[in-house]
C-alpha cells in the first residue's frame, strides 16, 4: 500500500468525504492551497480540524506568490480608476500579510 494514504500519526487514510463549491469558492480554495506550500487534502484538513497551517517556503509558494501579487496590483490599478475593492481579493490580501508576517518572524528567530 502506498505511503501517501497514512497521516502523520501513521493512520491509514482511507475515508472520502466529498462536497460542493461554487467556482468562485474553487478559485479562492485554490489560490489558498497554493499559497500554503501543502497539499489540498492536507490544507482542507488542517483548515477543518482547526489546525495551524504553517506555510514552508519553496520554489512553488514563491511562484503563487508573486502571481498573487500581479494579481493585487492589477487590482489596486482598477481600484485607483474608481472600481469598488473586490472582497475575494481583500481575503488574499490578508492571507499573504500573515504568511509575510510569518517569514519576518522565521528570519527574525533565524538569526
Amino acid at each position: 500500500m502506498s505511503h501517501k494514504n497514512r497521516d502523520e500519526h501513521n493512520r491509514w487514510r482511507n475515508k472520502t468525504v466529498a462536497f460542493r463549491m461554487s467556482p468562485e469558492e474553487d478559485k479562492q480554495l485554490e489560490t489558498y492551497v497554493k499559497l500554503s506550500g501543502l497539499t489540498k487534502q492536507d490544507y482542507i484538513i488542517r483548515r477543518l480540524l482547526e489546525r495551524e497551517v504553517i506555510v514552508q517556503g519553496n520554489p512553488r509558494v514563491f511562484k503563487a506568490l508573486r502571481e498573487q501579487l500581479v494579481a493585487i496590483l492589477e487590482e489596486l490599478r482598477r481600484i485607483e480608476a474608481g472600481a469598488e475593492m473586490d472582497q475575494e481579493m481583500l481575503e488574499v490580501i490578508q492571507m499573504i500579510a500573515v504568511i509575510l508576517d510569518g517569514m519576518k518572524e522565521e528570519t527574525a528567530y533565524g538569526n
